[in-house]
């Protein structure tokens, strides 16, 4: 399994970033995937999953309405759609095959919410 994020990167509070995150060593359309983070000092989240064909996502309460999790199963590919990014939303955010603690995810991307 190899999973390879990227998009991160500072952003002013209230704006968007697009994570990307590029699958391969696996038949990427038969996985549940998500997104967890982990911000400074703090324990792993979990942010978004969505199902296996992308119709049905999931999202944490913190960031419901604000964040939209989509996949394109041709380019085996994962996308996060934020908006309206918030100081809280600050920390390395990691794309993961759907399973208990996600042991198989990425290197993460860095997303920093600063002004």
């Amino acid at each position: 399994v190899q999973l390879v994020e990227s998009g991160g990167g500072l952003v002013q509070p209230g704006g968007s970033l697009r994570l990307s995150c590029v699958a391969s060593g696996f038949t990427f359309n038969e996985r549940g995937m998500s997104w967890v983070r982990r911000a400074p000092g703090k324990r792993l989240e979990w942010v978004s999953s969505i199902n296996r064909s992308g119709d049905s996502a999931t999202y944490a309460n913190s960031v419901r309405g604000r964040f939209t999790m989509s996949r394109d199963n041709t380019k085996n590919t994962l996308y996060l759609q934020m908006n309206s990014l918030g100081p809280a939303d600050t920390a390395v955010y990691y794309c993961a095959v759907t399973a208990s603690n996600y042991p198989q995810r990425g290197q993460g991307t860095q997303v920093t919410v600063s002004s």
